[in-house]
């Protein structure tokens, strides 16, 4: 039976704004940020954190930056009792960096390819779900992918007129929307 996902930007979202993120002790939840990762654990919700990290491309850190990162970041939602189902990465740039990671890619951000991938590997019914982020890109990929959409105002996506005010706010809507 296909499931349900929430996918998640990560940057903004889910934690704080830090251009080009390479140190993982730089990590920092946005408040309400793990309450809200924990009610869609609790509710049976998948939990997909979609990232772009062009900083890979672009050679300020190694991909192996990427996953430090994103260990950290679960750590910090396990002490909140709060969990990420998986990770999913573009470390592409279609104009800028170099070698293998300058090319124009199925993967970034607005483009579908990561919550595609990630509706093939755990049986996702993109239509029951949704993707929250900051950043118009975001709501480009669910878009495109066919989930309902959601953006808010931290992050990149405080001028944002249609954003909701956190990541906390948006996961009430999606699941009250579920009922």
């Amino acid at each position: 039976m296909p499931r349900e996902a929430v996918f998640l930007d990560r940057d903004g979202t889910l934690i704080e704004e830090v251009h080009y993120l390479a140190d993982p002790e730089q990590v920092r939840l946005i408040p309400g940020a793990a309450d809200a990762v924990r009610k869609l654990n609790d509710a049976g919700v998948l939990v997909i954190v979609v990232t772009n990290q062009a900083g890979v491309a672009r050679g300020y850190f190694p991909e192996s930056r990427v996953s430090a990162v994103h260990e950290r970041l679960s750590r910090l939602l396990g002490e909140c009792g709060a969990k990420v189902d998986a990770y999913y990465h573009c470390p592409h740039h279609p104009t800028e960096g170099r070698g293998e990671y300058r090319i124009e890619c199925a993967c970034r951000k607005p483009k579908p390819g990561m919550l595609l991938a990630a509706a093939r590997d755990f049986d996702i019914e993109l239509a029951r779900s949704w993707m929250i982020g900051d950043k118009p890109c975001d709501a480009g990929a669910g878009a495109a992918a066919g989930c309902r959409t959601l953006l808010v105002r931290t992050g990149h996506g405080a001028k944002l007129p249609d954003a909701v005010a956190d990541v906390g706010e948006a996961v009430s809507i999606v699941l009250r929307a579920r009922s």
